[in-house]
C-alpha cells in the first residue's frame, strides 16, 4: 500500500514538473517572438494550478531535489499580457519594432540566455529520465476503505496547504497595499435646475486613497461652500451640488495614494427653461468702428457696441470678426466681447493686417454684421528703399526642404527692387541668410533643413538705395515628412483586439525606382522635382539622387554629387537659361543605389511671363473722402496675385499708394482730400513681379456722390373735409446730396382688417398737400416717397387707417418743424404756418419742450405769452441732453392740436465757425460765414428774422471760400437778427444781431483820425536819427503802434519811444542807421473806434542819409567822451552779477558818476567799493560784501583780510533799480542806463543756468550713517533743491536733507538694504533745471559705515560693570558702591538720583579716580534715601547710564509689623 502511494505521489510530482517544464517552453519563445511558438489555454490553466509551488522530485538513485519556479528571475519580457491568474487577456505593442533594436536587446543579454539555455538542457535531460521511470509503474490492490482514508488525509494536507499559501500571499507587502479601487462608482443623474444633485461612490485601496472631483477644472469645496458639500465616512464618499443650468457637465471622481490612481466619471444633466425658448431676436450694431488708418508697429483697435433685444438672461451671442476668413486669437489678434461691445486689438500692425475687418453677430434668430476697411501705412528707415514684402509663408515642407513664397510690397522706393533675400532663424533671435545671390521671383525653395527642427522666416527687399526693413515673419514650419507630419496630427487609431502578424521583409534590399518624376516649378533661377518614394524600399529610409541631362545629349549628371536628400522634393539651381533638360531620380540605402526613374521630359529654363498692364481704370465718387475705382483685369497672366492701386491730385508728379497689401476686385480708395481731383492708376502683380501701370484714370472730384434722398416721416392728416383730405409729412433727414423736387403719394383703402392694393395719387412729384377724388366715410392708408435729380426714394411708412370725412376742429397744426444754430445750451426752432386757418386766422403759436428720455407728462411750455412769430430760440439747455419739441396754434376760437414731435435734437455745439463782421477802411460793413463742409450742390442761405432775404437792394451776397453779406447802405432798418444756413448739411447754420454799434463803427471808419503834421524824419547829433509826428484831434484813449516793414517793433536798445499826449507829438528814436533799417516807417493809431495811420518810407535816398548818420556819429565820438558798449549785465563762473560797460575817448580828467534810481552813489558809501575800472572797462560787482565797521578811538581798524566775510546773497530783489552811468568833461558828455527791475528775471535765469553746473554726486560715510553730496559755485535760496529714491524723499529723522555753504546734502543714518537704488538730486529754478543721478553701489559706503559705527561704539563711553541691580541695607550704615566706567577720551560723570543729579557734600561723597573708577559713599543712610540711582557717563562719542535700586529698612519696625501681623 505504501508503494502504491509513493507511485502516486511521484506521478503527480512528475506531472507537475512537466508542466513546468511547458511552461519554462512557453516563456522561451515569446521572448524570441518566434513564429512557431504557441501558447495554448490548456497550458496556462494548468499554471494557474501550480503557480507559487515548489516541487521536490525524486530518484531511484539519490535523494538530490530539484527546485524551480515557474518565472525564473531571468525570464525574458514577454509581448503577451496576462492577468494576475496568469491568463492571456492581450497583446503589448513594443515601443520600437526594428530589427537593429530587438537584435541589441538580444545581444545585451546574451550572457544571461546561454547561462538559462545550459540549465534548460540539464533540467530537460531530468525530466525526460525522470519520466521514463515513472512508466515502470507497478499496480497494487488496495482496500475501499484505505483508498477512501488517504484520500481524505491528502485531501486535507491540500487544504493546509493551500491556506498557509494563502495567508503567505496576504502578510506579503505588496499585498498588503495596493492601488485604489472603485467598488461603487458614481452614476449620472438629472435634475431641474435649483434642485441639489448628491454623487456617491465608495473607493477601496491601501493607504487610504485621497478624493478629488473635477469639473473641466479642480473642484474646491471648502472655498465654494455655497455650492459644494463634500463629505467622507470611512470608504464612502458624496459630492452635493447645488444646481443651475450652466452645471450641466461631466465630473470626474479622482482617487490617488502611493500605489497608483484610479478614476471614474458620471454626467449630471441640469434641466431647466430654456430662455431663449420661442424669442425672436433683434440686433443693432451702433457706436460703429470708422475707415482706420494705422502705421507700422502701432496698435489698434476696433469696438462695436452691440444691442440685442429682448434681453434674456444668461444669454450670449456668437460674436466673430472676419478679415475675409474668421479671425483666431493670436500674439497679433486680441478680441474682447464684454457682453455690450465687441473689440478687436491689432497689437503690432503689419501690411499683413490691412483689409475689409466685419464683425458679425449671429443669433439664434439670424445674424447682423457691419464692416470697414482698415489701411495700415508702411514705414522705411531710408528714404528711397523699398517697403518690406508681405505674406511670408511656408509650403510643401519635408525633412531638408520647403518652399517659401511672399507678396511683393506697394512701394518699391526711389527704384525698382532689384532682388529679395530670405533669412531664417537659428537658434534664438539669430537670423541666417538663406540665399547668398538675390532672387527676383517671390517664392524660393529653402534647402538643407535638419530634420525635426522648427524654422520661421523672413524676407526682405533691396533696390538701388538699400535694403528694406524685414517682413512680418512667418508662422514656424517643422522640417519632417510629410506622412510623419499627418500622422501627428491625426487621431490615434483605436484598439481592435486584433493582432495581424505578417511576414518581415529582410534587410539589405536594394529599393526600387521613384514613380512619378514632375517638374512643379520651373523658373531661370532653379527647378523643384517632385516624385513619390518607391514600394520596395526595405525597413530602411531611402535617399535620393537627381541627376540630369541637357536635351539632343545622352550624358547624365549627377546634380548632388556629395549628399544624398531624404525629401522627395529637390530645388536645382544653376541650370543654363533657355536650355531645355531632362531629370530623373535614383533611390538608395545601405544595400545601394537602385535603378533611375522614368525622365521628366524636356523642360525649358527661363522666367515666368510678368503680367499685363490692367484696363483703363474708372474712378467714380462715393464719399466726401473716398472714390470708387475699377479697372479691367490683367490678360494672359498666371497666378495672379493682386492689384496695387496708386493716386495723384491733379497736376502733381507725385503717387501715393492707395493698398498696401494686394486686392483682386473693385477697391475703395479712402483718406482723400475732399474738394481735391485725382486721377488713379493700377498695376498688378504676381511671383514674378510687377506689370506694367496701367494709363491714368479720368481726374475725378472727392465729393460725395448723389444718391436717392431718404424716406419722408411723420406723415399724418392736416384737414379733411367731404371728398378730400390734407396731408403734411417731414422732409426726408438725407436728401441724398441734391435738392428734393418733389414727392409721390400712394394711397390705399382699408375695410376692416382688408387692405387693397396701392395706387398713385399723383402722375407727377407735387409739393401741394391737398388731394380730391377720395370717397366719403372710407378708410385710406397713405405712404410718401421723395425725389431728388437721382431718383425716388422708399416709401414711408404707411399711415394709420384714416377716415374721409370732414372734421369739427377749431385749428390744424403748424406743419413743417426744424431746427438752426443747434448749441450746447440753445436751439432756434422755426415751423411753418397750418395749410388752413381753420375757423379764423392763426394769432399766435405756443412752443412745447420735453426731454426725449421722459414720457407724455414731461412736456411743458417753453413761454407764457403768444409768440407771433414763426421761430423761437430756446435758451438755457443742458449740453448732451436730447429734447423733442412741438407747436402749437392759437386762433380766436382757442388753442388747437399740437403739431407733429420734432426730434430727438441733442444739444450739442458742432465744430462750425460763428458769423463775424469785418468793417473796411470806408466804413462798409459786411458779414462773412465760412464752411468746411460744403458738398456738391451745397448753398448759402441768407435770412433776416429768419426770413429767407430775397430783396438784394439792400445787401449783395458774394461767395468765395465762403459767403459775404456785404450792406450797400448801412441804416436803421438794418438793424437785426441776421442768420445763414449752408443746405446740403447737417444743419449747419449762425446768426448775428445787428446792433447801433456798427452804425457807429462804420461813420468812424468814413472819418478817421486827422494829422496836424505827417511823419517826418531829422538827423540829430550823435548820428541819431528822429522819426516824428503830431495829431490834430485825438482823446486820452489814443494808442500808437510803431511798425517798421509791416513789423511791431517795441521799445529797446536800438528803439525809443515818446508820445506826448498833451501836444500830441509821436516821437521815434534811433541811435544809428544800419542796412537792414531800409523801409517803411509806420505810426498806426487807434482811438477808440476810429483809427489813423501815417507812414515815411526811406528807400532810394537811404544810402546817402546813412552815410550822414555815420559820419556824424564818428564826429561825435572824437570829440567828447562816449560808450563803445552800454550798460549792461554778466554773470561770472564764480556766479558775481557784474553791471559792465565799455568807456571810449576818456581822459584822467573825465568825470565817471553812478547812480541808482537817481541817486549818486558817493565815494563813502558802501556801494562805491564795488565799482571796479580797468583800461576802458567800467563793471559794478552787485553781490560784493562791503565790510563797514566805526573807526574807534585808539584801535586800529583791521584790514580786510583779518575780517571773515559772512554770507551774502549775489543778488536780491533789494538790488533792483535803473543804474546810471554819467561820462563829463569839458568836451562832453554821454550817459548810459540798465533797468535792473525790468530785467531782473533775465539775471536770475543767468545766474541759474551757471549755478547747475553743478558737480556729480559724491558720497561720505560717518560714524552715523552714509552722506550724498555735491557742490555748486553758489546757492540762492530761490533755488529749490529736491532728492528722489524711486519717489520723492520725505524728510523724516533718519533721513535729512540740507544746505551748507554750496554744498548740497543727503544724510541717511543708519542705512539699511531698503536705502539701495538710484539717487537723482533735481536743481530746479523755477524755469531751468538739472539732474545728477548716483546708483548707490551700498558695499564699500556701508562697510566704511560699520567699521566708523563699530569704531565709535568701541570708543563710546560706558559703564562696564561694579553696580548692582538692588542694593538693600538696614538703615544707620554707610553705604558705598564704586562702578567702572570706560570711553575715549574719558568720559564726564555725574550721580543721579531719581532723575535729579547729585552734588557731592558730606552727606553724598562722589569721586571719580583714575578716569576709570567713580565711587558713591552715603554716609548713615536713611529711609529717605530709598530710590532709583543711575551712574551717566558721556564723551563726545556717547551717553549710557548704569540703573540700580537703594532700599533702606528699619528692622524694629519690620518686627512690630510681624507681631501685628
Amino acid at each position: 500500500m505504501s508503494g502504491s502511494v509513493q507511485v502516486t505521489q511521484k506521478q503527480q510530482q512528475k506531472l507537475q514538473l512537466h508542466q513546468q517544464l511547458e511552461e519554462k517552453q512557453h516563456y522561451e519563445s515569446s521572448y524570441y517572438l518566434s513564429t512557431r511558438s504557441s501558447v495554448s489555454k490548456q497550458a496556462f490553466s494548468t499554471h494557474k494550478t501550480s503557480s507559487h509551488l515548489k516541487t521536490s522530485v525524486k530518484t531511484d538513485k539519490g535523494q538530490q531535489v530539484v527546485k524551480l519556479s515557474p518565472l525564473p528571475k531571468r525570464a525574458k519580457r514577454t509581448y503577451l499580457a496576462m492577468d494576475k491568474d496568469k491568463e492571456v487577456i492581450g497583446y503589448v505593442i513594443p515601443m520600437f519594432r526594428a530589427h537593429d533594436v530587438v537584435r541589441g536587446l538580444m545581444e545585451a543579454q546574451e550572457d544571461d540566455v546561454t547561462e538559462e539555455g545550459i540549465n534548460y538542457v540539464a533540467m530537460r535531460n531530468l525530466f525526460v529520465r525522470e519520466a521514463r521511470e515513472a512508466m515502470e509503474v507497478k499496480v497494487e490492490k488496495k482496500t475501499r476503505s484505505k483508498h477512501v482514508r488517504e484520500s481524505a488525509e491528502r485531501m486535507e494536507f491540500d487544504r493546509a496547504l493551500e491556506e498557509w499559501s494563502e495567508f503567505r500571499k496576504k502578510m506579503h507587502p505588496d499585498r498588503l497595499t495596493h492601488p485604489p479601487e472603485f467598488i461603487v462608482k458614481p452614476r449620472g443623474q438629472t435634475v431641474w435646475e435649483g434642485k441639489t444633485v448628491r454623487l456617491h461612490c465608495t473607493v477601496a485601496g491601501w493607504p487610504k486613497p485621497r478624493i478629488a472631483y473635477k469639473n473641466n477644472v479642480l473642484i474646491d469645496a471648502k472655498a465654494h461652500p455655497e455650492k459644494y458639500t463634500a463629505e467622507s465616512t470611512y470608504n464612502m464618499h458624496s459630492l452635493e451640488i447645488k444646481c443651475d443650468f450652466l452645471d450641466t457637465a461631466q465630473y470626474y471622481v479622482s482617487a490617488l495614494n502611493v500605489k497608483g490612481e484610479a478614476s471614474s466619471a458620471a454626467t449630471v444633466v441640469v434641466k431647466g427653461f430654456c430662455p431663449e425658448h420661442g424669442v425672436t431676436f433683434h440686433t443693432s450694431i451702433i457706436d460703429k468702428f470708422e475707415v482706420a488708418f494705422g502705421r507700422e508697429g502701432e496698435t489698434l483697435s476696433l469696438g462695436c457696441t452691440v444691442i440685442i433685444f429682448p434681453t434674456v438672461k444668461k444669454y450670449q451671442p456668437e460674436v466673430v470678426w472676419y478679415r475675409n476668413v474668421p479671425l483666431k486669437p493670436s500674439k497679433w489678434v486680441h478680441t474682447h466681447w464684454s457682453g455690450e461691445r465687441a473689440t478687436l486689438t491689432l497689437t503690432h500692425l503689419n501690411k499683413e493686417d490691412e483689409g475689409m475687418y466685419t464683425l458679425r453677430v449671429n443669433t439664434k434668430s439670424g445674424f447682423d454684421s457691419y464692416s470697414a476697411y482698415v489701411f495700415v501705412k508702411a514705414d522705411v528707415e531710408l528714404e528711397g528703399v523699398p517697403v518690406a514684402p508681405l505674406d511670408v509663408r511656408c509650403h510643401d515642407a519635408n525633412k531638408d526642404y520647403v518652399v517659401v513664397t511672399w507678396k511683393q510690397p506697394a512701394v518699391e522706393g526711389s527704384s525698382p527692387i532689384l532682388g529679395y533675400y530670405i533669412d531664417c532663424e537659428v537658434g534664438t533671435h539669430h537670423w541666417a541668410q538663406c540665399n547668398d545671390a538675390p532672387v527676383k521671383y517671390a517664392r524660393f525653395p529653402v534647402t538643407g533643413l535638419v530634420e525635426g527642427r522648427s524654422y520661421v522666416f523672413r524676407v526682405r527687399a533691396f533696390n538701388n538705395v538699400g535694403v528694406s526693413r524685414p517682413s512680418r515673419i512667418s508662422d514656424p514650419v517643422v522640417a519632417m515628412d510629410p506622412s510623419d507630419r499627418a500622422r501627428l496630427r491625426g487621431p490615434l487609431a483605436p484598439w481592435t483586439g486584433v493582432i495581424k502578424f505578417t511576414e518581415e521583409e529582410p534587410t539589405g534590399v536594394i529599393p526600387g525606382e521613384p514613380t512619378d518624376v514632375v517638374v512643379t516649378e520651373a523658373t531661370k533661377s532653379y527647378v523643384v522635382l517632385a516624385w513619390k518614394p518607391p514600394e520596395q524600399r526595405g525597413h530602411e529610409g531611402v535617399m535620393y539622387y537627381i541627376e540630369k541631362c541637357i536635351q539632343g545629349t545622352d550624358t547624365w549628371q549627377r546634380v548632388n554629387t556629395g549628399m544624398p536628400v531624404k525629401s522627395p522634393r529637390f530645388a536645382i539651381f544653376d541650370l543654363a537659361e533657355g536650355k531645355s533638360y531632362n531629370f530623373r531620380v535614383r533611390c538608395c540605402n545601405s544595400a545601394g543605389v537602385g535603378e533611375p526613374s522614368v525622365p521628366t521630359g524636356d523642360t525649358i529654363v527661363g522666367d515666368k511671363l510678368l503680367p499685363s498692364a490692367p484696363g483703363n481704370p474708372v474712378a467714380t465718387r462715393n464719399t466726401d473722402t473716398s472714390v470708387v475705382v475699377t479697372w479691367g483685369a490683367s490678360k494672359d497672366v498666371k497666378h495672379l496675385v493682386g492689384y496695387y492701386i496708386e493716386s495723384s491730385v491733379t497736376g502733381t508728379d507725385v503717387w501715393m499708394p492707395c493698398n498696401n497689401k494686394p486686392v483682386k476686385q473693385t477697391f475703395v480708395c479712402h483718406g482723400l482730400t475732399t474738394g481735391s481731383n485725382y486721377v488713379f492708376r493700377v498695376k498688378a502683380v504676381n511671383a514674378a513681379g510687377y506689370s506694367q501701370n496701367s494709363s491714368n484714370s479720368d481726374a475725378v472730384l472727392v465729393q460725395a456722390a448723389i444718391a436717392v434722398p431718404a424716406s419722408p416721416t411723420n406723415v399724418n392728416l392736416l384737414e379733411a373735409v367731404k371728398d378730400y383730405m390734407v396731408l403734411g409729412w417731414t422732409a426726408p433727414t438725407d436728401n441724398g446730396g441734391a435738392d428734393i423736387r418733389g414727392y409721390f403719394v400712394d394711397y390705399r383703402t382699408v375695410k376692416g382688417n382688408i387692405y387693397g392694393k396701392w395706387h398713385e395719387m399723383n402722375q407727377k412729384a407735387l409739393t401741394t398737400t391737398s388731394y380730391k377724388n377720395l370717397k366719403e366715410n372710407v378708410f385710406y392708408q397713405f405712404q410718401v416717397r421723395a425725389m431728388n435729380m437721382a431718383g425716388v426714394s422708399k416709401p414711408s411708412l404707411p399711415t394709420a387707417s384714416l377716415e374721409c370725412k370732414e372734421w369739427t376742429i377749431t385749428i390744424p397744426p403748424p406743419v413743417g418743424l426744424y431746427v438752426m444754430e443747434v448749441r450746447d445750451t440753445s436751439v432756434v426752432v422755426l415751423w411753418e404756418p397750418p395749410v388752413f386757418d381753420g375757423r379764423s386766422p392763426v394769432n399766435g403759436y405756443y412752443l412745447d419742450i420735453k426731454d426725449a428720455s421722459a414720457g407724455e407728462e414731461g412736456w411743458k411750455a417753453v413761454h407764457e405769452k403768444t409768440n407771433k412769430g414763426k421761430f423761437m430760440k430756446v435758451t438755457r439747455l443742458t449740453a448732451g441732453t436730447s429734447y423733442v419739441f412741438r407747436v402749437r396754434s392759437q386762433n380766436l376760437v382757442g388753442v388747437g392740436k399740437p403739431s407733429q414731435d420734432l426730434g430727438p435734437i441733442l444739444a450739442q455745439t458742432r465744430p462750425t465757425k460763428e458769423i463775424y463782421v469785418d468793417v473796411d477802411d470806408n466804413g462798409v460793413i459786411s458779414m462773412i460765414f465760412e464752411c468746411s463742409e460744403m458738398k456738391e450742390g451745397s448753398q448759402f442761405v441768407w435770412f433776416k428774422n429768419y426770413q429767407e432775404i430775397t430783396d438784394t437792394s439792400r445787401l449783395t451776397i458774394a461767395t468765395q471760400g465762403g459767403s459775404r453779406a456785404i450792406f450797400n447802405s448801412l441804416s436803421m432798418e438794418d438793424l437785426g437778427t441776421f442768420s445763414c444756413m449752408v443746405t446740403n448739411t447737417e444743419g449747419i447754420s449762425s446768426s448775428y444781431i445787428l446792433t447801433e454799434e456798427l452804425l457807429d463803427l462804420s461813420h468812424e471808419h468814413k472819418f478817421p483820425i486827422p494829422f496836424k503834421n505827417e511823419m517826418a524824419m531829422e538827423l540829430l547829433e550823435k548820428g541819431c536819427v528822429r522819426f516824428w509826428a503830431q495829431m490834430e484831434k485825438f482823446t486820452s484813449a489814443c494808442q500808437v503802434e510803431y511798425v517798421f516793414n509791416d513789423v511791431i517793433i517795441e521799445q529797446g536798445k536800438k528803439y525809443t519811444m515818446k508820445f506826448d499826449k498833451s501836444s500830441g507829438l509821436i516821437e521815434l528814436f534811433m541811435d544809428s542807421l544800419e542796412v537792414t533799417d531800409e523801409g517803411t516807417f509806420t505810426f498806426n493809431l487807434v482811438d477808440g473806434k476810429a483809427k489813423g495811420t501815417t507812414s515815411l518810407v526811406l528807400i532810394g535816398d537811404f544810402r546817402e542819409l546813412q552815410r550822414k548818420s555815420e559820419f556824424e556819429r564818428a564826429e561825435w565820438v572824437r570829440k567828447q567822451p562816449h560808450f563803445v558798449e552800454y550798460l549792461g549785465f554778466t554773470v561770472t563762473q564764480e556766479c558775481d552779477v557784474l553791471l559792465k560797460c565799455k568807456l571810449g575817448n576818456i581822459k584822467p580828467v573825465t568825470e565817471i558818476i553812478w547812480s541808482k534810481d537817481s541817486i549818486e552813489i558817493a565815494e563813502d558809501d558802501e556801494d562805491a567799493a564795488k565799482i571796479e575800472k580797468k583800461d576802458c572797462d567800467l563793471t559794478f560787482n552787485i553781490g560784493k560784501w562791503v565790510i563797514k565797521q566805526e573807526q574807534k578811538k585808539g584801535r586800529k581798524k583791521p584790514s580786510a583780510k583779518d575780517v571773515l566775510l559772512p554770507p551774502r546773497p549775489k543778488i536780491s530783489k533789494q538790488d533792483a533799480g535803473i543804474y546810471e552811468v554819467f561820462l563829463r568833461d569839458e568836451r562832453g558828455k554821454d550817459k548810459s542806463a540798465f533797468n535792473l527791475t525790468e530785467a531782473y528775471q533775465a539775471v536770475m535765469n543767468e545766474l541759474f543756468r551757471v549755478i547747475n553746473s553743478s558737480s556729480d554726486i559724491q558720497i561720505q560715510s560717518s560714524e552715523n550713517g552714509i552722506i550724498l553730496y555735491s557742490n555748486v559755485t553758489y546757492y540762492d535760496e530761490d533755488l529749490r533743491v529736491g532728492w528722489l529714491h524711486d519717489a520723492k524723499i520725505a524728510a523724516s529723522e533718519r533721513v535729512k536733507s540740507g544746505v551748507t555753504g554750496e554744498q548740497l546734502w543727503l544724510k541717511i543714518n543708519e542705512p539699511t538694504e531698503k536705502d539701495k537704488g538710484k539717487y537723482t538730486m533735481d536743481i530746479f529754478d523755477g524755469k531751468d533745471g538739472v539732474k545728477r543721478v548716483l546708483d548707490l553701489t551700498w558695499q564699500d559706503a556701508f562697510e566704511e559705515f560699520q567699521r566708523l559705527a563699530a569704531a565709535i561704539a568701541e570708543r563710546r563711553a560706558r559703564v562696564v560693570g561694579g553696580l548692582p541691580d538692588v542694593v538693600a541695607i538696614q538703615e544707620g550704615k554707610s553705604l558705598n558702591l564704586t562702578g567702572n566706567v570706560w570711553g575715549e577720551p574719558a568720559p564726564e560723570v555725574c550721580w543721579v538720583k531719581n532723575d535729579k543729579e547729585l552734588v557731592s557734600d558730606d552727606h553724598y561723597k562722589l569721586k571719580f579716580e583714575h578716569g576709570k573708577f567713580a565711587s558713591i559713599t552715603i554716609a548713615a543712610v536713611t529711609t529717605a534715601d530709598s530710590g532709583k540711582y543711575a551712574l551717566v557717563v558721556k564723551n563726545k562719542y556717547g551717553k549710557e547710564a548704569g540703573e540700580f535700586t537703594v532700599s533702606v529698612y528699619n528692622p524694629d519696625e519690620e518686627s512690630r509689623e510681624d507681631k501685628k501681623d
